[in-house]
């Protein structure tokens, strides 16, 4: 009986996560209400409270659901794979997920640029989570020699995640029936070209 009730419980908060995620991406955070959000996941409002304490809360725990579950892609993606095939699995990894999670992508694009939000501390936090992936990966190409030893590690690996980030959102955007095969191949020329430099 409680495994049901939890299963029940986190699907809820899936809906209301989903539907938070798809308001905000079109109407952004101030426009959107709680009545929206619990409209549009299909519960009443006072299920939205009772999951999330308030709208704030709820965005910020949608935020460390959505950069967990790419935080954990990037994982899976470079697990015991050598630098130069760890970067391409990092660029389909993010393709990826941000074809999957377009709508979350384009609220974490628009959320990354405002610093007066209240949850930006967490938003950075997160942030800082899944690029320390992209740069564990990078340094280990610097220290076997695919990358160039002068790298400035952070900077490469803020450029990886933020170049992946606009060119997919531009790419589901402007673009969508490009393959994303295609889509992977000119962002791995970019990197192909830092290697090589």
């Amino acid at each position: 009986m409680t495994d049901g009730r939890s299963r029940r419980r986190e699907d809820t908060r899936q809906r209301l996560f989903e539907a938070a995620v798809e308001l905000i991406a079109e109407q952004g955070f101030s426009a959107t209400t709680v009545d929206d959000i619990a409209a549009r996941a299909g519960v009443a409002k006072g299920t939205v409270y009772y999951n999330f304490e308030s709208k704030t809360v709820l965005f910020e725990e949608l935020l460390r659901h959505g950069i967990g579950l790419l935080t954990a892609e990037f994982r899976a993606a470079v697990a015991g794979l050598p630098p130069r095939e760890a970067l391409a699995a990092l660029v389909r990894a993010e393709l990826e997920y941000i074809r999957r999670y377009r709508a979350f992508a384009q609220l974490l694009l628009s959320e990354m640029w405002r610093t007066n939000r209240e949850w930006q501390q967490t938003l950075r936090l997160l942030r800082g989570e899944a690029i320390e992936v992209i740069a564990e990966t990078v340094r280990s190409g610097v220290a076997a020699g695919d990358l160039p030893a002068d790298l400035d590690v952070r900077t490469a690996s803020s450029a990886l995640f933020g170049v992946g980030l606009v060119v997919a959102v531009d790419w589901l955007v402007f673009q969508p029936d490009r393959p994303i095969e295609d889509v992977e191949e000119a962002l791995l020329g970019i990197v192909r070209r830092v290697a090589r430099t």
